[in-house]
């Protein structure tokens, strides 16, 4: 019988490229999404229409019931989980602290437990390079210090890396958590920067700039982070008892007045920028070192950022989001 990959958070935008590669190279993929209010459901399920054909699964279910994410795992009995399902964004995390907690902490708990009880020992966690924090030491390695978040959300996806070590402790799980660097690309989040400038920009219409455009981001092209995804499957699935963080960014920061300008050059309209004061919770650079990455998942991002700008342009016109 082939093995059975549960994927939570499927329908969204990281979810549904890794779930795409996945059916494309012939996995049984049970997808796990409770189609949060956070974004509209027609675009989750835009994005889940766009799989190819393949042994796909779809369960609609919220990891904060424990008794239902039991059910799941009881009845499909995954080999290996790869958690994607989170509340994300800085900013909203400072107005809902509990529900992020609930959704971030206790959801994934929820799943490790289930998990454990059903013999699937293998997991990818989704981390985020915002457990940094604001840490003067650049590019961020795995191994530097990781005790300084600055928001809600930040500070969950370190607890839920600690979470996950300490299953690894205590049930001999295997377990890599990975620490996504500003994801971007084709059906990305419609609140995201980059998806939200295009549009206005496009539209004719003003857009934000928090700060003086110096702060920076380590963008990080879809693509390049599902292989990062699938070297870490393939590396978590050959290990027993053992945990391990990697970094998948771009390695380039790039400034935020900069980007607005490849923005601007892409769609072929001028920015009309409206400054503002920095945002609490907003760090000021991500740069992500990946030579832990680089050697023990061959990972090596392949594209430039203006080239997956033009990529994402041209897929926002043709599929009209």
């Amino acid at each position: 019988m082939p093995q059975t990959i549960l994927v939570t958070g499927a329908a969204g935008f990281i979810g549904s490229h890794l779930t795409h590669r996945l059916l494309a190279g012939g996995a049984r993929v049970v997808g796990v999404d409770n189609f949060d209010g956070f974004y509209g459901r027609a675009l989750k399920e835009a994005n889940l229409a766009a799989l190819p054909p393949g042994d796909f699964r779809l369960e609609e279910a919220d990891i904060r019931d424990a008794e239902a994410v039991e059910t799941l795992f009881t009845r499909h009995r995954p080999t290996l989980l790869v958690h994607l399902a989170a509340l994300a964004g800085v900013r909203p995390s400072i107005a809902e602290p509990r529900r992020y907690a609930a959704v971030n902490v206790d959801g994934l708990v929820n799943l490790l437990e289930s998990a454990r009880r059903v013999e699937c020992r293998h997991i990818v966690f989704a981390s985020s390079s915002s457990v940094y924090g604001n840490a003067a030491r650049v590019p961020f390695a795995e191994n530097d210090r990781a005790d300084e978040p600055i928001s809600p959300y930040a500070a969950t996806k370190r607890a839920g890396e600690l979470v996950c070590h300490a299953y690894r402790s205590l049930y001999g799980l295997s377990i890599s958590a990975l620490r996504f660097f500003t994801v971007y690309g084709p059906a990305q989040r419609p609140d995201l920067a980059i998806n939200l400038f295009m549009r206005r920009i496009a539209a004719g219409e003003p857009i934000a700039m928090f700060g003086d455009g110096t702060t920076a981001r380590d963008y990080t092209y879809i693509d390049d982070i599902v292989d990062g995804v699938l070297a870490a499957i393939e590396r978590t699935r050959t290990e027993t008892d053992w945990f391990r963080i990697y970094n998948l960014g771009g390695a380039h920061p790039t400034p935020l007045a900069e980007m607005i300008d490849a923005i601007a050059r892409v769609v072929g309209r001028d920015a009309i920028v409206e400054r503002q004061p920095m945002q609490p919770g907003d760090v000021n650079q991500t740069y992500a070192d990946l030579t832990r990455s680089h050697a023990e998942l061959g990972f090596e991002p392949k594209v430039a950022f203006e080239d997956g700008l033009r990529r994402q342009w041209t897929w926002m016109q043709t599929a009209g989001r």
